[in-house]
């Protein structure tokens, strides 16, 4: 059965030292599910992820998929989960089809079916034209997208995914995102890690957003954007080396990357918003403004005081 293969990890908490990466941590994913694991830099995700794979074992609380124990059975973890790191894979001396190929056979798939399945993949993901090139000569984008083919072409009863999309042009990003949804097809659970926040409010059922170790929000897209239900995401763009300027009274929240500057209003003050806006235009070195509905990017804001576009 399906749900005998349901992944959880019970307050899983891990120190270093005085530092407390994780602190119990408890999540719970569903064969056939995507989910989200959100959170800034230093939240205490890859210490996380690295637990869950074998890498690392926690000071207290329990990690398990379906009848193993991850944490007393670290091979059974490497067995079990198929993982992309952040990094790139390191296929400088294999072609894409000799790279997939060995992997899929390494993850105990059947020489044919890894064959067909990695052909599936290729075209998918419109790698066609790179199948036959070292990986030394290909991109970035294309070396992350066969990283990702290496992952998934036999996957294990849980996926997870770091960063997938990082160097991917936008074309096959949209197509990458595809084939995530289609893992779900195939039995496997997803856990998938990532800053890019507005894409993954596409990608995942649920999600949970990690913040200074500590598991600090979970649910369903729509359910974490019920509390912004009425609100508004108001952009400013400001000119390079230009200060924040101080925000009006109805400013709910803030976060500044770069020169862009966002923040959450009411509904209500749509009109007082834009206003202030081209205000700042003419007179506080501002290039331009946007008003649009919330997203979960402002979700990630409002309980992390961060935006996803800063630097990882």
């Amino acid at each position: 059965m399906a749900d005998d293969w349901v992944f959880r990890t019970v307050d899983v908490s891990k120190a270093y030292g005085e530092t407390t990466a994780n602190d119990r941590i408890s999540i719970e994913v569903h064969p056939g599910e995507v989910y989200g694991l959100l959170g800034p830099n230093g939240a205490g995700k890859s210490t996380l992820v690295k637990q869950i794979i074998g890498l690392l074992k926690p000071d207290s609380g329990s990690i398990t998929l379906g009848p193993f124990d991850l944490v007393d059975d670290p091979d059974a973890a490497r067995q079990l989960c198929s993982y992309l790191p952040q990094a790139q894979m390191p296929i400088e001396s294999f072609k894409i089809r000799e790279a997939v190929h060995v992997t899929g056979l390494i993850r105990g798939g059947e020489d044919a079916a890894v064959r067909r399945r990695g052909e599936e993949l290729i075209a998918a993901l419109q790698l066609g034209e790179w199948a036959g090139t070292l990986g030394a000569k290909l991109s970035g984008g294309v070396r992350r997208l066969t990283g990702f083919i290496m992952a998934t072409v036999w996957p294990g009863k849980i996926v997870i995914l770091d960063e997938p999309t990082n160097d991917v042009d936008p074309l096959r990003r949209r197509l990458l995102w595809e084939q995530v949804r289609q893992l779900g097809s195939l039995g496997a659970a997803v856990i998938l890690v990532t800053h890019n926040v507005m894409e993954a409010e596409k990608s995942v059922d649920r999600l949970a957003v990690i913040n200074e170790g500590r598991l600090i929000a979970e649910g369903t897209p729509s359910s974490l954007k019920a509390e912004d239900r009425g609100r508004l995401r108001l952009e400013l763009m400001l000119e390079p080396g230009a200060p924040t300027p101080d925000l009006p009274e109805f400013v709910r929240h803030d976060a500044r990357v770069g020169n862009n500057l966002v923040m959450v209003i009411d509904e209500a003050s749509a009109t007082a918003g834009i206003e202030w806006s081209q205000r700042m235009m003419e007179s506080a070195g501002a290039e331009e403004y946007a008003l649009a509905a919330t997203t979960l990017e402002d979700v990630y804001i409002r309980l992390t005081g961060h935006t996803s576009e800063e630097p990882r």
